[in-house]
């Protein structure tokens, strides 16, 4: 019998109570008692002429049928029982009626033999069915166990399928996927609003041609398959094939499985076009004011030694200033028209920069460089230097002289904030997937706060002598390279500025 695809033995069912199981029990017992009781009245009945023997040859092999009934309902102990019952029936009536046990009717014997035989055997075979038959339900339990935990599991992959389908039809940016041979997978809501083009329209075509113009974005996902870097940032203006342009902050990251093999790429649209026409309009609005500032700054440098000038100048006019006078005043004239010259020169390098030749250059080379020529001019202030490089750094695209301006102003700041107290400089380098950063950090005597958002401003100098112009001059450096410069301060425990640079995307690495 079956229940539920599994095996079951017959003498129960999952649907028997244990008060059906017992009056089985009873009922099959009593046939059982039943059976060998008519048997052996059929043997004591029968006379035992020659002419009746073979009736009781019929009756004794009667027996075998509650034997084997008892084997197949209660197994090898029953068989055996039963089988030693009608031995016990069978044997004082063969010995007395039947010719006796031994001898020539020694077949009698045989056939007690043949009950404990067959009531053995025949519950074995019961017994060891209905081993397999628990084996086959254990097995059975474990597989609908499996069913039911793989379902359960199947469900929720399904869910989190949905939700994460719901995730990327909600989001404004647009998300679109690759294969490992750059052709697209699928593709967000808000990727077919920006592209104009719906899913299906877009698979599987490689990606660079769903765009008039890609910026580079079949580039960036040939370099995140094939390169080292698993991600790529970056700000490019496209159009697509409906000629729509963007102005999209673009990401590319690598897709991998749990086993580290590449699925392929995610490719991330964020539209920055309003944002983009915002910083614009910032932008120009801050260039204004900066070209206040620094109208304001040339100003006031230039009419500083122009009133000196002219106060020496008149000095010269006077007829009773002796030659001792003239010749101070000459001088205080050529001093100033130098402090004239320098900031002229300062603006000029300021307002028509070189444009940075960009190529990929080791950073560690270009610190190397500056450190040792700054190191002298370090020690003569009693101020040490201290290197911090990474076993293995990648390349970044720069122009290397430009760097060396960078960071020989940067340590020439940090060695004149601390020419009076001495002190150390750390020159710090890290990277992550991106970016290089290069910290210079001194411990000297630190920026107020209120100071610290002025220290690119131009013509800004806690200096006499400075012109104010050197920070503003590195903040231009950086920007060209399409880098960053931060800076952090607390006044008494030193300054902390940080130039981040962009990777080379050939995979390049400085050892």
């Amino acid at each position: 019998m079956t229940q539920g695809g599994r095996v079951l033995p017959p003498q129960m069912t999952h649907s028997e109570s244990p008060k059906e199981r017992s009056g089985s029990i009873v009922r099959d017992v009593v046939l059982i008692v039943v059976l060998l009781g008519v048997i052996t009245v059929l043997h004591l009945f029968t006379n035992t002429s020659p002419s009746a023997m073979s009736m009781h040859m019929l009756y004794r092999r009667l027996y075998y049928l509650p034997i084997m009934y008892a084997g197949f309902v209660f197994g090898r102990r029953g068989g055996l029982i039963t089988a030693l019952a009608a031995t016990l029936l069978f044997a004082p009536h063969a010995q007395l009626s039947l010719g006796g046990l031994f001898g020539a009717n020694i077949d009698n014997l045989y056939e007690i033999v043949m009950y404990i035989a067959v009531g053995s055997l025949f519950g074995w075979l019961r017994d060891l069915e209905e081993v397999k038959t628990a084996d086959l339900r254990q097995v059975s339990s474990q597989l609908e166990d499996a069913y039911r935990k793989l379902e359960e599991r199947a469900i929720q992959l399904i869910n989190i399928q949905d939700y994460t389908q719901s995730i990327l039809r909600s989001i404004t940016s647009g998300v679109i996927t690759v294969g490992p041979d750059g052709s697209v997978a699928t593709a967000n809501p808000a990727a077919e609003r920006m592209l104009g083009m719906r899913e299906v329209d877009m698979v599987p075509r490689r990606i660079g041609m769903l765009f008039s113009d890609d910026g580079g974005l079949d580039q960036d996902v040939v370099k995140v398959l094939e390169g080292p870097l698993p991600r790529m940032v970056r700000d490019v203006r496209m159009v697509s094939r409906a000629g729509r342009t963007l102005h999209v902050q673009l990401s590319t990251s690598r897709m991998r499985d749990i086993d580290g093999r590449i699925l392929g790429a995610v490719v991330t649209l964020e539209d920055v076009s309003e944002v983009k026409a915002l910083t614009d309009q910032l932008i120009r609005a801050d260039r204004l004011a900066a070209m206040g500032e620094l109208t304001a700054g040339v100003a006031h440098e230039v009419r500083n030694p122009l009133g000196i000038i002219r106060a020496s100048v008149q000095l010269l006019e006077d007829p009773d200033s002796g030659p001792l006078r003239t010749s101070e005043a000459a001088s205080v004239i050529k001093q100033e028209i130098d402090r004239l010259d320098r900031v002229i020169k300062a603006l000029l390098d300021f307002g028509r920069p070189s444009r940075p030749t960009l190529m990929a250059t080791a950073v560690t080379d270009v610190l190397s460089d500056v450190v040792l020529f700054t190191r002298r001019f370090a020690s003569q202030s009693h101020v040490q230097i201290e290197e911090q490089y990474p076993a293995q750094l990648p390349d970044v695209i720069a122009d290397a002289d430009q760097l060396k301006q960078v960071f020989v102003n940067l340590i020439s700041n940090a060695v004149q904030a601390m020419e009076d107290t001495g002190g150390t400089i750390r020159v710090k380098v890290d990277t992550d997937d991106a970016f290089v950063s290069v910290s210079v950090i001194d411990d000297g005597p630190g920026i107020d706060t209120e100071d610290l958002s002025k220290v690119f401003d131009p013509f800004y100098s806690t200096r006499d002598a400075g012109t104010g112009l050197g920070l503003t001059m590195v903040h231009r450096i950086v920007d060209d390279h399409n880098g960053h410069i931060e800076v952090a301060s607390e006044p008494g425990a030193g300054t902390r500025f940080t130039v981040s640079l962009p990777v080379s995307q050939n995979g390049s690495v400085s050892r």
